[in-house]
């Protein structure tokens, strides 16, 4: 029974002894990522290029976009963000970070970004939350990210808050332009 018992203390030592890494953040609102994001457009992915990133020596993804529509803050015909990880060929290197999403060529997105960070870095605000797909269903622009749109976490103004319209059959999903609107409205003085 000693022997099992040093064991098990033995495994519980090493266990608490490795680092943890996680990615835990708070639900941003709507009104939130609006309000807070330095940058937001709509725009299509025309590149990806993931390599060491020669400033912070990182690997780094560049991704850049064809801007469809500036919803708020000054941005030209085309946009490149650089985000911390991906998979980098040339060195067969992987720098995996949870959260940070992933744009794929082709596709289009609405994005929220904060200013850059001192070495160019600029995830999506709340990461996956400032990131917005954009599908075409039966020839309609349709908008999601995978959270419940009506169901907003709680505004630090409750005068403020504008509804936005979702489908009633996907909640998760809204009309483009209904999206873009509303965006807009919480930029309104």
């Amino acid at each position: 029974m000693k022997r099992i018992t040093l064991c098990f203390c033995l495994i519980l030592s090493i266990c608490t002894a490795l680092p943890a890494a996680a990615t835990s953040l708070l639900p941003l609102s709507l009104e939130q990522l609006s309000t807070r994001a330095d940058l937001i457009f709509y725009g299509k992915v025309i590149s990806n290029e993931v390599k060491k990133d020669t400033q912070s020596g990182q690997i780094a993804t560049f991704t850049e976009f064809e801007v469809i529509d500036a919803i708020k803050g000054s941005v030209g015909s085309k946009h490149s963000i650089k985000q911390i990880g991906g998979f980098d060929k040339n060195s067969n290197t992987r720098l995996m970070i949870r959260g940070v999403p992933k744009f794929i060529i082709d596709e289009e997105y609405v994005v929220f970004l904060p200013k850059k960070s001192s070495l160019g870095f600029c995830s999506p605000l709340g990461l996956h939350q400032g990131s917005f797909s954009v599908q075409t269903e039966n020839g309609e622009k349709i908008i999601s990210n995978g959270r419940h749109l009506a169901e907003q976490p709680d505004t630090i103004n409750h005068n403020v808050q504008i509804p936005l319209a979702v489908r009633a059959d996907k909640p998760s999903q809204s009309r483009l332009n209904d999206f873009i609107n509303t965006v807009r409205a919480y930029n309104t003085p």
